[in-house]
């Protein structure tokens, strides 16, 4: 049960763009902030955002952010009594919020308890069906190995989904058409289910031919009171990441966009939910749903339904948080039309590859009706340590087709040196036909993956790789003389804000 004193100041563990959305929010409510950095952000956007920071470890995250006792000893070392997970990393980790109800600090998301009943795929089905909501065919639970996964899938029939049993984001998933592949995948998603969330269990479903991604956001607070705040279309995706989310669905009518916020908010409250999540479900031909998943945390694309609604979901949750009540289902209005795209660092040219290096040069778009949420400035180095989205752009406007062309105008606008991004992609995926139309499915970028990326000039391919190669070998120099000065006289390179006490370490005084 979360804390019922109101929060004073906030912790953000997490990076990038979302630490920067939290802090702001935190800003306008008068809350004092805490960021926490590795040792690659140790210049990011949200350090220089919050009114403190702390160094919690080395630049793999598995070695700073996603340690539990790092973020716990951070928050109490600078008394904040309330920690904002952003999405990622901990987010929708038990221990987390474990550990800081056990030390007297505020968990801004669900209670553990709703975390472990939707946090692992298979038992949030068995709890939603419990609770007379319909799922997509597959297995009661993990599945112990091939050959019962062979049993299964024979029983079923292809083509099948094999998924992280504890974990979502398109980690861990293979879809396999034939028996013959099923060897190979199943192993494939052991080892990325394992790499990504330390657990390398999965589960089966039944594919869905040509499905559509419908999720619903729902609100939930400590007094029995559940809404729907509308849906968003997740179905421009690749290899199971979303691309492009947009709200109002056009394959929803008002009267299926009631049914299945009623089931998902069923869903929530037969855990006990608390604060934002995010009930995700597969939509079929016959538009018929089936619950796929639930997001214990906000998602990257909460910004498209605040677009909407006009409400600021991170103030929502601190308020969750501290006791007090969500507005009413009838309070809730939604207006226009509303699309995000994702900016990345990577280049679509060359199968996606990540871009990490320097921004040498940043002009994002604005006017009416566009919001840039971004974690980067001119003359920041994007690391190649995380996931490498650097921003997300969402317009509004009154209708669908308006705010794809609002939304175009301001990716045309948003300009990038230094570092590649898929900044074309986007801007053919939304000029596509099939995507104006409204009649695309979630196999959208792998049909029209020809019409979407534009093949690399290959006079200028033997440059890039020669290019890569000595930016790599930069870095690596240029983090090996770093490290070897922090461990000879550092204190000569301390930054004025670390002077003046900004900066703190784990391991005491500045750092």
């Amino acid at each position: 049960m979360s804390s019922k004193r109101p929060i004073r100041k906030v912790l953000v563990a997490n990076r990038g763009e979302i630490a920067v959305r939290v802090l702001r929010t935190c800003r306008e409510m008068g809350l004092s902030t805490v960021a926490v950095y590795s040792e690659a952000d140790r210049g990011a956007l949200h350090v220089r955002k919050a009114d403190e920071a702390v160094h919690i470890g080395p630049s793999p995250a598995r070695e700073s952010y996603l340690v539990v006792d790092r973020i716990v000893a951070a928050a109490r070392r600078t008394g904040a009594d309330a920690v904002h997970p952003g999405y990622g990393f901990l987010s929708e980790k038990a221990d987390l919020a474990r550990a800081l109800e056990r030390a007297g600090i505020t968990f801004i998301g669900p209670p553990p308890a709703s975390m472990d009943a939707m946090g692992e795929k298979t038992t949030a089905r068995r709890n939603v069906e419990a609770a007379g909501v319909p799922i997509v065919p597959g297995s009661p639970g993990p599945i112990a190995d091939e050959a019962e996964a062979r049993a299964f899938c024979d029983r079923i029939g292809y083509p099948v989904m094999i998924k992280a049993a504890a974990g979502g984001g398109g980690k861990g998933m293979k879809r396999c058409d034939r028996a013959e592949d099923l060897a190979s995948l199943w192993q494939s998603a052991r080892r990325e289910a394992a790499g990504a969330f330390g657990d390398d269990r999965l589960y089966v479903e039944k594919f869905l031919e040509r499905p559509r991604h419908v999720e619903i956001q729902v609100f939930c607070d400590d007094h029995g009171n559940g809404v729907s705040l509308g849906e968003r279309e997740c179905s421009v995706q690749r290899r199971h990441q979303k691309v492009i989310e947009e709200s109002p669905s056009c394959i929803l009518d008002e009267r299926m966009r009631q049914a299945m916020g009623e089931v998902a908010v069923k869903a929530a409250k037969a855990v006990g939910y608390r604060g934002a999540g995010t009930v995700e479900f597969l939509v079929d031909a016959t538009r018929s749903f089936y619950f796929l998943e639930m997001n214990t945390r906000i998602q990257v694309e909460h910004p498209v339904t605040e677009m909407l609604t006009g409400l600021d979901l991170v103030r929502m949750q601190i308020e969750v948080a501290q006791g007090e009540r969500i507005l009413p289902q009838e309070e809730v209005v939604r207006r226009g039309h509303a699309i995000e795209a994702r900016v990345y660092a990577e280049d679509p040219a060359r199968r996606f590859m990540p871009s990490p290096g320097k921004i040498t040069y940043l002009r994002v778009p604005g006017g009416p009706g566009v919001r840039d949420d971004s974690g980067v400035y001119g003359g920041w180095v994007v690391p190649p340590y995380y996931d490498p989205m650097i921003s997300k752009v969402i317009a509004w406007a009154p209708t669908r087709p308006q705010a794809i062309d609002r939304l175009l105008r301001a990716l045309g606008e948003y300009t990038v040196h230094g570092i590649t991004t898929n900044i074309p992609y986007l801007m053919a995926a939304l000029e596509h036909p099939a995507f104006r139309s409204g009649d695309y499915d979630t196999g959208f970028c792998a049909t029209y993956e020809k019409d979407l990326v534009s093949p690399p000039d290959p006079r200028f391919e033997q440059v890039a790789l020669i290019a890569a190669a000595v930016s790599a070998y930069k870095r690596d120099h240029d983090e090996a003389e770093a490290s070897a000065a922090r461990g000879g006289e550092a204190t000569a390179a301390r930054s004025a804000w670390a002077r003046l006490g900004r900066f703190r370490s784990l391991r005491g005084g500045t750092g």
